[in-house]
């Protein structure tokens, strides 16, 4: 078998229907669009979500709140987590990331004082809590502001 000699699989090819080309064809005059209205006209149709003059249902429910488009999303790890790590390592956000303990570094990653942390540790993140420095140099470690 050569490439010139390949054909595409029967019924692969449709032929789409010839409209507005005379009565004979069974499409002709109003070419399928049937007789009168918006939708048989030139240009003729609705946009997204229009109800035919009724209040459409994106204005019918109700809206509230807003988004804070400048605000600063900080993915918070409790201290507990940190004892997954070596002890005397350097802790950094993507050291994290690797461990699974922060999905996804948006704006940085905050290390709030959420359980007992057991290892010396030096522990880099964008944020800090107070209990959570109180509990890092409690276990000998340093935590660390980018």
């Amino acid at each position: 078998m050569k490439l010139n000699e390949l054909k595409k699989p029967a019924g692969s090819i449709f032929v789409g229907k010839r409209k507005g080309r005379g009565t004979a064809s069974g499409n002709g005059t109003t070419a399928g669009r049937g007789m009168n209205g918006q939708k048989s006209r030139s240009g003729g149709g609705t946009r997204l979500g229009f109800e035919g003059g009724q209040m459409p249902l994106y204005r019918r429910i109700p809206k509230r709140g807003f988004t804070n488009h400048w605000a600063v999303n900080y993915i918070g790890v409790n201290v507990e987590k940190l004892n997954c790590f070596e002890d005397g390592t350097t802790v950094t956000p993507e050291m994290m990331m690797e461990a699974g303990l922060a999905k996804s570094v948006t704006d940085g990653i905050k290390i709030l004082g959420g359980g007992e942390l057991k290892k010396n540790l030096t522990v880099q993140a964008q944020k800090f809590s107070d209990s959570a420095i109180d509990k890092i140099v409690a276990a000998g470690g340093k935590a660390e502001v980018i």
